[in-house]
């Protein structure tokens, strides 16, 4: 059982909600953080959306997300680059302190070309990054994901990339829907702390069947992800952050929403 002190709120979770309806509605259900999608921003200006988070009395969480840095044209990794640095300003106006980067694959070449150019490519961000005291927060995903989205698909792997860096700036996302099969993943949470990088922690459950692997997830405690358990892991390990709700659902975005954040809240008080 637990409070709402904890609790953050990613905008793509209640997708159909403009980020405006969101803060508010996020606030009157007594939820204190956000992590906003740059999707959400779109035509806004986001110093203009971190003042009306702020005055709600909310916090911004992290901006999501940056990265997709492989590709085997030069020009394309360029612009990607560009890209992030675009996205680590927008964090910066809206007083974001972590913008979390889904790395990228392309499925064109070797996942170890693609891992090569996610280091280059963070490595690059890394001056901006610390100028504007932004961090860098490396989300590895799902390996169903490994062909385009991402060539980082566990933790030990994004925790490798993080000590190869050796940047305060950069660390590692924690998210139960891309790791929680994984055996090594209590000792790479610890080994991830260890190193002081654990810098998020996102939440939501795997539907059993999942009939779509990108926009199937469910409420927490309606699937078989051991939530408390992970959850226990990552407080051992001195995280003492948000646990931030991130659920893609078809099925949810087509719910009357503020009763699909009434389901939310309640899965949170009662199965994490």
């Amino acid at each position: 059982m637990d409070n709402l002190e904890k609790i953050c709120l990613h905008t793509i979770t209640t997708k159909p909600w403009p980020i405006e309806t969101a803060v508010r509605k996020f606030r009157e259900a007594g939820i204190k953080g956000i992590s906003v999608w740059r999707e959400a921003l779109a035509d806004r200006d986001p110093s203009h959306v971190g003042r009306i988070i702020k005055e709600e009395g909310m916090e911004v969480v992290s901006l999501v997300r940056g990265g997709f840095f492989p590709d085997r044209d030069e020009k394309k990794r360029q612009d990607a680059i560009d890209q992030n640095k675009r996205a680590l300003e927008q964090a910066a106006a809206l007083s974001a302190p972590l913008l979390v980067l889904v790395c990228g694959a392309d499925p064109r070449q070797s996942l170890e070309d693609s891992r090569k150019q996610i280091n280059e490519g963070i490595a690059a961000l890394l001056p901006m990054a610390s100028d504007l005291g932004i961090k860098l927060g490396i989300e590895p995903l799902h390996p169903m994901y490994a062909d385009t989205r991402s060539a980082i698909n566990t933790i030990r792997q994004a925790n490798d990339l993080a000590e190869k860096i050796g940047s305060d700036q950069v660390g590692v996302v924690v998210d139960v829907y891309h790791l929680w099969w994984d055996p090594d993943l209590e000792k790479e949470i610890q080994r991830c702390a260890q190193l002081g990088k654990l810098f998020a922690f996102h939440i939501c459950d795997w539907k059993v069947p999942t009939i779509d692997f990108l926009n199937d997830r469910v409420i927490m405690g309606r699937g078989c992800i051991p939530l408390s358990r992970i959850r226990k892991w990552v407080e051992a390990a001195g995280f003492n952050g948000y646990n931030e709700v991130e659920i893609f659902s078809n099925y949810y975005w087509q719910m009357d929403q503020d009763q699909y954040l009434k389901e939310i809240i309640e899965a949170y008080k009662h199965n994490t």
